[in-house]
């Protein structure tokens, strides 16, 4: 079906709309017995949303005849209301544009001699969600949304693209059950980082997230998921996972913490998949923190058959399996990575609201067999002039194998201001 220009196609609209007017209609008393001085306060008192980046990308990939250099701008522009008998509105548009000539692959624009900095030019309605807080300990969100769910690694927003991901879904999340937080989602589309000329810059989906979150023990927490994706674009990523994660934190002595996570899930085809698959994933990470400074080490797998890698397309996919983005589709082969990393933060200093820097190394190597997938090494540093304005230098390298994947060196720098 044609999108209209919101970057919504017309049965998508329908559906939101028709979820908004049930549970619009299922509060109506309410509604009627408001007074109309409480309707204007709480649109008239709300809060204006900017968020604006402005980003240079340079990439040098062997393989490929030149290299990126991507100049983008990115504002996201809205307004999100206040509470008026339980409901709130927020909407807000994306805008991204490049800056000078297009010396990079973007996805769209054809220039497949360049490296991939998959910030296509777009403007689109990023966000346009009605939330409902009228039952107890309970908040529902329908409409284009921001879905984040505990480390992103299964379920997130791609926040460090400049188009970020975001679903056209219902999501319900409720805390009625002490130290335990109930998370719902149903997805009608995906609505990824490539934008809406890409031919799968959206997906349309039939998909279910459920999260259960206990953080009834001290410095403990732990989550079981559920996550069912039914994909009708692109079958290969329908899957069923199931897991489990526990993150911890303690003192170990004086000024000294201890954090850690263990992970695991299962993930089996789904929907209208036409492979057959059974797959594990598990991670481990552990930290030590005095004082500003932070140590840690980590081990993720993701397994592989030789044909299917486990995959999380709906994830994060950056900050994992590091930051040039070597590993955005796992490997049929699967994928093993060990992680050290080391980094330190101080606050109120030369004038700044916080500095902070990190450098993290990982060794890749095929989960089936062995092999080595190369290694790389990351680092970053990051200003936080105030409250509203940051900058950041950030860097990685990737030296992979003979045979691929290929060698390949990335440098960011800039510009966030957030309001």
């Amino acid at each position: 079906m044609k999108e209209n220009g919101t970057g919504m196609t017309g049965s998508n609209v329908k559906s939101l709309l028709a979820s908004g007017a049930l549970i619009a209609v299922a509060v109506t008393p309410g509604l009627a017995q408001a007074e109309g001085a409480g309707f204007t306060e709480a649109l008239l008192g709300g809060k204006p949303i900017a968020d604006i980046r402005l980003r240079y990308e340079h990439v040098d990939q062997d393989g490929l005849a030149e290299r990126a250099d991507a100049k983008t701008l990115r504002a996201r522009l809205g307004y999100e209301t206040g509470v008026y008998a339980h409901f709130a509105a927020l909407v807000e548009g994306e805008f991204t544009t490049n800056l000078g000539a297009e010396d990079y692959n973007d996805t769209v624009n054809g220039k497949a001699t360049h490296p991939v900095v998959a910030d296509p030019n777009e403007v689109q309605l990023n966000r346009a969600q009605i939330s409902y807080t009228g039952l107890a300990d309970t908040a529902i969100i329908v409409g284009r949304q921001r879905v984040i769910l505990d480390n992103a690694r299964f379920v997130g927003n791609v926040g460090w693209r400049q188009n970020e991901q975001t679903f056209d879904a219902a999501v319900i999340s409720s805390s009625f059950i002490p130290d335990t937080t109930l998370t719902y989602g149903y997805v009608d589309q995906i609505n990824r980082v490539f934008g809406r000329d890409h031919p799968l810059g959206s997906l349309d989906t039939n998909t279910h997230l459920i999260n259960a979150n206990y953080h009834g023990l001290q410095g403990v927490s732990i989550t079981a998921y559920s996550y069912l994706l039914d994909v009708d674009q692109v079958p290969g990523l329908s899957s069923a996972t199931y897991g489990v994660r526990a993150t911890g934190k303690t003192d170990v002595a004086d000024g000294i913490a201890l954090d850690g996570a263990a992970e695991y899930a299962r993930q089996s085809d789904h929907g209208n998949n036409p492979a057959s698959f059974d797959l594990d994933y598990y991670r481990g990470d552990a930290g030590l923190s005095y004082a500003g400074a932070k140590l840690g080490l980590g081990y993720e797998v993701l397994e592989g058959n030789n044909v299917t890698g486990f995959s999380t397309p709906l994830a994060t996919l950056h900050a994992f399996n590091g930051w040039a983005d070597v590993f955005l589709t796992t490997p049929g082969t699967g994928l093993e990575d060990f992680f050290v990393s080391a980094g330190y933060g101080m606050s109120d200093v030369l004038g700044l609201k916080k500095l902070s820097g990190a450098v993290v190394y990982h060794d890749f190597e095929a989960e089936t067999s062995g092999a080595s997938l190369g290694d790389e090494w990351d680092a970053v540093l990051k200003a936080e002039m105030n409250d509203h304005l940051a900058l950041t230098a950030k860097y990685a390298t990737y030296d992979g194998p003979a045979g691929g994947p290929a060698d390949r060196d990335k440098v960011w720098f800039q510009v966030d201001f957030s309001y």
